[in-house]
C-alpha cells in the first residue's frame, strides 16, 4: 500500500489537512475582506497621495513591477511611484539606500511610513498576494552582490504560498537593503520558518506586530 493510501486512511493526517486547508481558505476571505475595506477607508488618503506624487514630479503616480508571486509566477505589483520617473528602475533590482538622489521629497516620506505599499492592497483583493506572507522580491533581486537564487539554495521554497504586504521578517525588523549576506540569509530563514508554521494565529501576531512596529516610526526609507 502507498504512503499516500497510508495518509488518507490515517485520521490524524486528514484531520491536520484539512485543519491547514481551511485556514487557507480563512485566511483568503480575510484578505479580500480587510483588503476591500480599507481601500475604501483609505481612498481619501489615497487620492491625496496621487496628487501629491503628480504635482511633484512628473510621470505616473502608481509604479508598477514584476516580482515573484505564488509558485514562482510572475505577478504584476502596484505602488505609489517614490523616484523620479527619468532616475527609477523598473527591475527593482537596484535597491534603494538612505539618501538615494533617485528618491523625490514625498517618496522619501511615503517610504519613510511605507505608505508607498498602499496600493498592494489592490493586488492582495485581486489575490496576487496576501495580507501577511514572505515580502515578494522583484525578478533577479540581489543580496550583498549575489542573486538570492545563489546565495539561499532554498530560496524559491518561500515562493509556495502567496507574498504578502509583511510577513514575519519585517515583524523582525529585517527591513531596509541586503547589502551583506547575513542580512539576506536572516531574512530568507525567518520567510521559510513562516511558510513551514504557517497558522492563522501566527497571521494575526505579525499583522498585530507589524502595526506596533509601525507605530514605533517603522524603518522604510
Amino acid at each position: 500500500m502507498s504512503d499516500s493510501i497510508s495518509d488518507i486512511r490515517n485520521p490524524t493526517a486528514a484531520v491536520e489537512f484539512s485543519s491547514s486547508h481551511l485556514q487557507h481558505v480563512i485566511k483568503r476571505l480575510m484578505d479580500v475582506v480587510i483588503s476591500a475595506f480599507a481601500l475604501i477607508l483609505l481612498a481619501p488618503l489615497l487620492v491625496v497621495i496621487l496628487v501629491a506624487i503628480r504635482v511633484e514630479s512628473k510621470g505616473s503616480p502608481i509604479f508598477t513591477q514584476m516580482r515573484w508571486g505564488r509558485n514562482d509566477t510572475k505577478i504584476r505589483v502596484l505602488k505609489f511611484r517614490s523616484m523620479r520617473s527619468d532616475l527609477g528602475d523598473p527591475t527593482g533590482v537596484a535597491q534603494t539606500v538612505k539618501g538615494d538622489p533617485r528618491v523625490t521629497r514625498v517618496g522619501a516620506i511615503l517610504r519613510k511610513t511605507n505608505l508607498d505599499e498602499l496600493p498592494q492592497l489592490v493586488n492582495v483583493f485581486k489575490g496576487d498576494m496576501s495580507l501577511v506572507g514572505p515580502r515578494c522580491h522583484a525578478i533577479g533581486m540581489l543580496a550583498g552582490g549575489m542573486q538570492y537564487e545563489e546565495l539561499v539554495p532554498r530560496y524559491h521554497e518561500r515562493h509556495s504560498i502567496r507574498p504578502g504586504l509583511t510577513g514575519l521578517a519585517q515583524m523582525r525588523g529585517l527591513r531596509g537593503p541586503t547589502d551583506r549576506p547575513a542580512k539576506a540569509r536572516a531574512r530568507i530563514s525567518a520567510d521559510l520558518h513562516y511558510v513551514e508554521n504557517f497558522s492563522l494565529l501566527l497571521d494575526m501576531q505579525i499583522l498585530v506586530g507589524t502595526v506596533i512596529s509601525e507605530l514605533r516610526g517603522g524603518k522604510g526609507f
